[in-house]
């Protein structure tokens, strides 16, 4: 088994453990607050945002590290890192801290590296890292702890990764020719992530997009032996449209982080099917560490 499929197999037992926890340093309500990451921690600082603005918590934006706007006024920065290490990470939190003095937290898999100086308050979630480059139960248990954090994670999420860690893939999945994942709210942060997984490890086609928008031109290349799917529920009529296409409808009655589960073994599942390696990802590393100027 590769490491990524062992590690998407331990996916409830994590979200168990996150959500005993009780950390400091994380955003309480009436905060301003800025969440940062690169690649699938971004597409987590998306979902965590648009659920804590949602639910009236307090303003929230998400950015690429790489884009943050250091000199905007915040009273939290929340950064996401599995490695600890990423530049672009460490710089936004590093310039947060010397331009505004803003109180930063930040959200990692490993300690013993920069992450732990350069933010103010550190999370860990050790329990969750990897051995694989494509992230899968680090990025879904933070979501679940942040989840926590806001009272918005159903009582029986664990048990909802369980059925999503042993339920048969979508049918015909595996030979499908091409992949559109859609969602609405904090679930668009999930279809970009899920489509991420399919071409980190499959290199398979995939497009994401906030469900609306489909009808804007992504319908357009939606055909029999084609795939859209959807994380949580589907806007009216749209999923008549989708099968008017000939595209196969993907829906389920899963929380749609335990949905991201199923989309993660698929990523697997199509790696094996053509002949790959998912824990040797091309042109992909665990961390990305820029040289510095």
């Amino acid at each position: 088994m590769s490491h990524v499929a062992a590690e998407i197999a331990t996916q409830p037992e994590c979200w168990s453990q996150a959500l005993e926890l009780k950390p400091e340093g994380l955003p309480e309500p009436g905060e301003r607050v800025a969440v940062v990451g690169c690649g699938t921690s971004l597409y987590i600082a998306q979902a965590y945002a648009a659920l804590r603005e949602d639910a009236g918590l307090g303003e929230t934006d998400a950015f690429a590290a790489s884009a943050f706007p250091a000199a905007r006024r915040y009273d939290r920065v929340l950064a996401i890192t599995r490695s600890g290490t990423t530049t672009e990470v460490l710089d936004a939190l590093r310039r947060t801290r010397q331009t505004s003095g803003t109180a930063t937290t930040a959200i990692t898999g490993d300690l013993d590296t920069p992450v732990a100086t350069a933010a103010g308050t550190v999370v860990d979630l050790s329990f969750a890292d990897e051995k694989s480059v494509v992230q899968t139960r680090f990025a879904t248990t933070t979501l679940a702890l942040l989840r926590g954090h806001l009272a918005l994670a159903a009582a029986d999420l664990p048990d909802q990764a369980r059925r999503a860690v042993e339920e048969e893939l979508p049918e015909g999945a595996v030979a499908a020719e091409q992949f559109t994942f859609l969602g609405t709210g904090w679930t668009v942060g999930l279809a970009h992530e899920a489509a991420l997984k399919l071409r980190e490890a499959s290199g398979s086609w995939t497009e994401s997009y906030p469900a609306m928008e489909y009808r804007h031109g992504p319908v357009s290349i939606s055909a029999p032996g084609r795939v859209v799917w959807f994380f949580g529920e589907p806007p009216a009529g749209l999923v008549d449209q989708v099968r008017a296409t000939g595209a196969t409808v993907v829906r389920s009655g899963l929380d749609p982080l335990a949905e991201l589960i199923r989309a993660q073994r698929l990523a697997v599942a199509l790696a094996g099917a053509r002949g790959l390696d998912p824990d040797r990802p091309r042109n992909l590393t665990r961390s990305i560490i820029l040289a510095q100027p």
